[in-house]
């Protein structure tokens, strides 16, 4: 069996597409989130995706499914929300731990039933709080949430995550660096506390706007600087954008990262009902041109994509030279 290291300098690795819209596919109803367990929960929990990992435990593994055989290396856990802080929107604080086991394990029964080698990347998102920007817009110094309480969140996610059994730890949707430090934090101390050998990071921002800078405010060139000390295995950028607003992000991004180079943008920009509108093989074809150019290492899709989106850009950049790692000259202090 080959790391996945091995596989980086081979190949580009795909990692899969949306989660969220293969659920929606599902027309999911309040009754189909509770389930069993939670039919007398007192408040509504639909649209609490990483319930599901749960109570539909067969829905996520088969969209994992799905994803592994249009081609994906790579697959996120369903966790995007799976921490206390975020969790609190639907009173379920105190599940954050469960969830994170129990999406790992979805993750790898799907790998096991593919029969083909690939990765559990732990997806850890940004939070619905961010530690850089007030939501007072009359009090700019006011924070909804302390750097001790997201560290604390993201340690309790991290280790259900490695409990479960994946992979990789995957921060990412970036769109505030210091919530990302937070995480960073979180995984260092728990495996410093552990004593068990260390996963791979993969990080992965959001560039919002054609501005060039996450929410936050910090350029492209800044936020790789604030995050490189966690020696990742890969940084990357992923949501916001489309493959089209996105590629003078990831050319950037390739010229300044010492490690490996991800990318995987939405289904191109919304539409005016908020859906996402560009074909498999136009996405398919952006990818290639970044995959020529030698820009990348990882790429697959993020909102609005689908297994007919990874198969098309697996199949793109199948016979594609991954981006070579640059020699970092050493510089006396």
């Amino acid at each position: 069996m080959k790391t996945i290291l091995d596989c980086l300098k081979e190949r580009i690795l795909i990692i899969d597409g949306a989660m969220g819209t293969m659920i929606q596919r599902h027309k999911l109803t309040e009754a189909d989130y509770r389930g069993d367990r939670f039919k007398d929960w007192h408040c509504d929990v639909k649209g609490n995706n990483d319930l599901l990992n749960i109570t539909q435990p067969q829905i996520i593994t088969g969209i994992h499914k799905q994803y592994l055989d249009a081609g994906a290396d790579i697959i996120e856990t369903n966790t995007f929300s799976s921490t206390a802080i975020a969790m609190a929107d639907y009173e379920m604080q105190s599940l954050a731990y469960e969830l994170n086991v129990a999406a790992a394990k979805c993750a790898r029964e799907a790998i096991k039933q593919s029969g083909k080698q690939a990765w559990v990347a732990g997806a850890i998102g940004p939070l619905n709080k961010t530690l850089s920007l007030s939501p007072d817009v009359n009090n700019p110094g006011f924070r909804a949430v302390t750097f001790d309480e997201v560290v604390t969140a993201y340690y309790e996610q991290v280790k259900g995550l490695v409990d479960g059994g994946v992979d990789i730890l995957l921060i990412e949707t970036i769109f505030d660096t210091l919530n990302a430090k937070g995480a960073i934090f979180a995984i260092k101390k728990y495996f410093r506390d552990t004593k068990k050998e260390s996963l791979p990071v993969m990080i992965s921002g959001t560039i919002t706007d054609a501005s060039g800078r996450t929410l936050s405010g910090q350029t492209l060139e800044a936020f790789y600087t604030s995050i490189m000390h966690a020696r990742p295995l890969s940084v990357g950028l992923n949501c916001a954008l489309g493959a089209k607003e996105m590629r003078p992000h990831i050319e950037e991004l390739s010229q300044i990262a010492s490690c490996y180079v991800s990318a995987y943008p939405n289904a191109g920009l919304p539409n005016a009902m908020g859906e996402y509108d560009e074909h498999p093989e136009d996405t398919g074809h952006y990818l290639e041109e970044w995959a020529k150019e030698g820009f990348v290492n990882i790429v697959g899709g993020c909102c609005g994509t689908t297994p007919e989106h990874i198969k098309h850009i697996a199949d793109h950049v199948k016979n594609l030279k991954p981006r070579q790692l640059p020699v970092v000259e050493k510089e006396l202090a």
